[in-house]
């Protein structure tokens, strides 16, 4: 399908990035400096890059602090979505979202059939929204990082896309919230 810019003018985006890992420091974190890089690459802002440990209360927690945070638009954590026991970011995530948004699951899985085959099915990628920030949790892998910005996330967080992106909507986010005169 054909998707064309806008003639509107970019607006960067605060985006933090999050790596779930027990064992990883910055300086070993390639999945997060791919997303780093990405994102400024882009013209977006990181607003934050943090490393928390593979617990599901403490992803929660620092996702909860960073929507509550004005100067974030958007969370992309990365690590902890495959099957294994340890793997508690997608929980972690629901925990936090208001609302889900099912399609970048089916869209992921979608670019990762076309990378990796059906080892797609191993990953459980979602994204969400909470207090008028969206979130995404990504696989640990660089090259999914890499497929999810630049196939996904790269478009979708760019103002001048069209028939639609993220950006657009982030003023009715949170319209819910806003009281009724009657």
């Amino acid at each position: 399908m054909e998707t064309e810019r806008s003639p509107r003018e970019f607006i960067p985006v605060s985006i933090a990035v999050l790596t779930v890992s027990d064992s990883r420091s910055i300086e070993q974190d390639k999945s997060g400096r791919t997303l780093v890089e990405r994102i400024e690459k882009a013209g977006h802002i990181v607003a934050v890059r943090e490393i928390v440990r593979d617990e599901r209360k403490e992803i929660a927690a620092k996702l909860r602090v960073w929507c509550a945070d004005p100067k974030i638009d958007v969370v992309i954590s990365t690590g902890g979505t495959g099957l294994t026991g340890r793997d508690v970011t997608v929980e972690a995530h629901r925990d936090v979202y208001e609302k889900e948004i099912e399609a970048f699951a089916t869209a992921f899985t979608i670019v990762s059939m076309n990378k990796i085959g059906t080892s797609a099915v191993q990953s459980r990628a979602t994204g969400g929204v909470a207090q008028g920030t969206y979130l995404f949790a990504l696989p640990g892998s660089p090259g999914a990082c890499k497929d999810a910005w630049d196939e996904i996330l790269e478009a979708q967080l760019d103002y001048r896309h069209m028939p639609c992106n993220f950006v657009e909507i982030f003023p009715r986010l949170e319209e819910h919230k806003k009281r009724r005169k009657g």
